[in-house]
């Protein structure tokens, strides 16, 4: 065990965790308004809507993360439409290519699991705002969204937890996050124990830290 390259490489892993970081939280933030807005049409009885978001979710939840970023980063530069487009400032940047198929898969993820939120409200609460003289849509903001975000918190934190795993996939287009970084830092060492060790102990603190933020959200906002 190299502990020399241990205390040398911590530094550069820890650095490096930050874009790690930048891409989560970019791609939940999305992610979460993507999957509000789907969840909310499969709630609704618009048949036509309803099928596509199911598509979407679908496909989205049926593929490997991994596909889906290869096809937006490398499958969108093979189609001349694209790159003479003005969406091309954007696909020709593999951070923003990460950022768009991580946003659209945890999307697919988060509609499903807000989805099945929003069907456990009770009727209830619904019933008590339209005899209070409450409009369908002050009930949807006020109402049924923040139960339905309240009740998806578990399932929530698991998919945050599971998309910070995801975002090390961003290596493979050349970004340099905390496993593209390990990876360079092991092509120049060849010891590839010692680096994943500090790797994988970091991506262990940011889970515990994520888990322990959820857990107290739930402790927050429990009934």
């Amino acid at each position: 065990m190299d502990f020399d390259l241990i205390v040398n490489s911590f530094p550069k892993l820890l650095l490096a965790s930050i874009t790690t970081l930048k891409l989560l939280s970019v791609s939940i933030i999305i992610g979460l308004l993507i999957g509000l807005f789907f969840a909310l049409i499969r709630i609704k009885n618009n048949y036509i809507l309803g099928k596509l978001a199911y598509a979407y979710s679908y496909v989205f939840r049926g593929t490997p993360l991994l596909v889906q970023i290869f096809i937006i980063y490398y499958g969108f530069g093979q189609v001349e439409f694209i790159r003479e487009s003005f969406m091309w400032v954007i696909l020709k940047e593999p951070y923003w290519c990460a950022i768009i198929a991580f946003a659209l898969n945890t999307g697919a993820y988060t509609s499903e699991i807000l989805r099945s939120a929003f069907q456990t409200i009770k009727p209830g609460f619904i019933e008590a705002g339209k005899s209070l003289g409450i409009s369908n849509k002050i009930i949807l903001y006020k109402i049924q969204i923040p139960i339905a975000i309240r009740q998806s918190l578990p399932a929530y934190g698991n998919e945050i937890i599971l998309m910070l795993k995801g975002t090390s996939l961003a290596s493979t287009v050349t970004l340099m996050d905390l496993t593209g970084v390990a990876k360079y830092i092991i092509s120049t060492t060849f010891k590839p124990i010692e680096v994943f060790i500090i790797a994988g102990s970091i991506y262990l603190f940011l889970t515990f830290v994520i888990h322990n933020i959820i857990k107290i959200l739930e402790k927050k906002y429990s009934y």
